[in-house]
């Protein structure tokens, strides 16, 4: 068999399309833009989203007397500030797709003040805001004012309330300080933060006769409120007695209660509780949470209306009812929209692949909350239909890979990210297709499909295995060591599962534990198939050493190194194996600003040599990551498809 045919075959096998299509040369120059992949499927309704870091200011915008959403995102590329209209005037509409309406604005608050929206960031009110934005800005008091006072703030949130019961509007500041925190690097060898916590104050800024005058802290028990990161303060009579207690929300999950045990005129609060309920402590799904207090449902209590990292905003609804000196609220639940674009969470890893084996492509796909979810295509052709994402399942429960309190080299901040990325394959050669997974941890994992074609099935999780003469590397800066003959490397990279040798046995290409693209054989053994320990057998003619964001750092031939950095700036690296060029061998296709392109130039021994070609695209799709796979179109052509970090998917015009 020839080379160029044997391409053409496994590429086929790994995308689950028909072989005998030629895919012409698509990758040699630039695709120009790319633009976001549509459902193509009316009547279709999806959790409502914008792209990453969901900002929420529920208004009626549109003055017709219901509410809708303003969802302000300041993520790239779907940055701005969004209109989801409520059509149906209900509670829980399903809202209709989002109409960018501005630039996003940072740091941006809501505050319902007599039943008027009124919208403050920093220093400032945005007056006529929902006609002129940030045209007519009227000053209330200095912005920088806790730049002084703090560093690397985060959130500095801004929101009017009468404090006191005067007659005028003071202003409540919620700041996250992370200097103890530091974000990186700094757990120990029992796997403890040594590093501080993020920190979330709340701060009075007074309407006196003589102007605002900050205040200071404000007080819960015997001490300032310090909850973790990201407050967002919101007072308001959660629990219907007469006074204005403090909800804040934190950098995770969870929302803290500060009842007031003093009077509407002179505030005192008590130590902080978590909001719960009968089925335990509240929790939205993901964080970077951030509530904003309005009687939503216009029953007469406040409810939440809050937005997730991941793009989508929840109700979270007072019952009315108080328990232990506690308002009661409902579990969060996740507001709907009309389908327009294909969308999974937040920083999608896609990969192609006839998932349910029915002769189409579709998607199976992670992203930064560690789901792994099938997205079906219903239709193909020039229009494709696809259904909703649906989470899969191992072993009978819902796959969700997290850091927990010390998964993550960043530390426990990030406890609910999980950063899946994978590959589809047939990892034992039984005719099905498995998952290959690394996350947040470097941890590869695989997923054996236990069902039957085009009813697949997943067990629970099992490392791959490593035939290691000794213990298994990992990361220099990783507490935890790994399992004897498991394979531990660096996180958000993906596990390409790829029969490099073409031996009939699926390989893996990945990064190792130092940030080389490397080749870990797969061969027999009594008990199996297991993989022999990496090979730097890829190596870069005329650049060989690069940055996680495709800086050349070392610009001599060398072993390919994709990522030298350490720690939180380690790994990340997205791949996509194909013929590119159709020029009969495999190059690679790297997560970058959109995508870049390492085109295969020549093989010696068993060294091949790649040329770093530079961006595919135009357009910039990434302020973190992309993650590429590959297409096949009808005319059997490659199609550069990208994840973003927005959590739509990007393909040519």
């Amino acid at each position: 068999m020839g080379r160029l045919h044997w391409g053409l075959c496994l590429l086929g096998l790994l995308l689950g399309c028909k072989t005998e299509k030629k895919l012409g040369p698509t990758g040699s120059a630039s695709l120009a833009d790319l633009v976001r992949m549509p459902y193509n499927h009316p009547g279709l309704t999806v959790d409502l989203g914008v792209g990453l870091w969901a900002n929420p200011l529920p208004v009626d915008y549109d003055q017709d007397g219901d509410y809708d959403l303003l969802v302000s995102c300041k993520d790239v590329p779907f940055n701005g500030i969004y209109f989801f209209e409520n059509k149906n005037g209900t509670a829980f509409p399903v809202f209709e797709p989002p109409v960018r309406v501005a630039d996003p604005i940072r740091h941006l608050q809501v505050s319902q003040i007599n039943g008027k929206a009124r919208f403050l960031r920093p220093g400032e009110e945005l007056t006529n805001f929902t006609q002129k934005f940030t045209e007519n800005p009227k000053t209330l008091f200095p912005g920088d004012t806790f730049a002084g006072l703090h560093n690397k703030i985060r959130f500095n949130q801004w929101k009017y309330v009468d404090y006191e019961n005067d007659g005028d509007l003071d202003i409540l500041v919620g700041i996250q300080d992370g200097e103890d925190y530091g974000w990186d690097n700094a757990f120990n060898a029992a796997g403890e933060w040594t590093n501080g916590p993020l920190h979330g104050y709340v701060y009075l800024i007074e309407n006196t006769p003589n102007g605002y005058a900050l205040k200071g802290q404000i007080q819960a028990g015997d001490a300032p409120i310090d909850v973790y990161g990201a407050p967002s303060p919101n007072m308001a009579d959660f629990d219907q007695d007469g006074d204005l207690d403090l909800i804040c929300g934190e950098f995770l999950d969870r929302f803290s209660w500060f009842e007031n045990i003093g009077t509407r005129e002179n505030p005192k609060f008590a130590p902080q509780r978590f909001l719960e309920n009968e089925s335990g402590i509240l929790k939205m799904d993901l964080e970077m949470i951030l509530p904003t207090a309005i009687d939503w449902d216009r029953d007469g209590d406040i409810d939440l209306v809050v937005g997730d990292e991941d793009g989508r905003v929840a109700w979270v609804e007072n019952t009315g009812k108080v328990t232990d000196h506690m308002p009661v609220f409902k579990a969060p639940r996740y507001f709907k929209q009309r389908a327009q674009d294909v969308k999974f969470g937040a920083l999608a890893t896609p990969v192609a692949v006839d998932w349910d084996q029915d002769g189409d492509q579709d998607l199976i796909c992670g992203n930064s909350a560690g789901y792994i979810g099938f997205i079906e295509k219903l239709e193909d052709g020039a229009t494709p239909k696809w259904a909703a994402p649906v989470y899969l399942e191992a072993a009978g429960e819902t796959i969700r890979l997290q850091a927990g309190y010390n998964g993550s080299i960043q530390g426990p901040c990030e406890a609910k990210w999980g950063y899946t990325t994978l590959s589809v394959a047939d990892w034992d050669g039984d005719g099905l297709h498995d998952i290959i997974v690394n996350s947040i941890w470097g941890r590869v994992l695989w997923y054996k499909n236990i069902g039957s074609a085009g009813s697949p099935k997943l067990a629970a999780a099992a490392p791959l295995t490593v035939a290691w003469p000794s213990s298994p590397p990992k990361p220099h800066w990783n507490w935890w060591d790994p399992q004897p003959q498991s394979l531990a490397t660096q996180w958000r990279t993906t596990p390409m599962a790829f029969d490099w040798n073409r031996d009939g046995h699926m390989d893996l290409i990945m990064l190792d534990h130092e940030g080389y693209l490397a080749y870990y054989e797969r061969f027999e053994k009594e008990d199996g198939l297991w993989l022999k320990p990496p090979k730097r057998i890829f190596y870069g003619q005329d650049a060989s050493v690069f940055d996680r964001k495709n800086k050349v750092v070392d610009s001599t031939t060398g072993p390919l190194r994709l990522n030298n950095g350490e720690f939180g700036k380690s790994g990340r690296r997205k791949l996509a194996l194909a013929d590119w060029d159709a020029d009969g061998d495999i190059d690679i296709i790297v997560n970058g600003t959109n995508a870049v392109w390492f085109e295969n130039v020549k093989t010696q021994g068993e060294r091949s040599y790649f040329t770093f070609k530079g961006a595919l695209a135009t357009n910039k799709l990434a302020g973190h990551t992309t993650s590429p796979t590959i297409l096949t179109t009808d005319q059997g052509q490659l199609q550069l498809l990208l994840g973003a970090e927005d959590g739509y998917f990007y393909k040519p015009r």
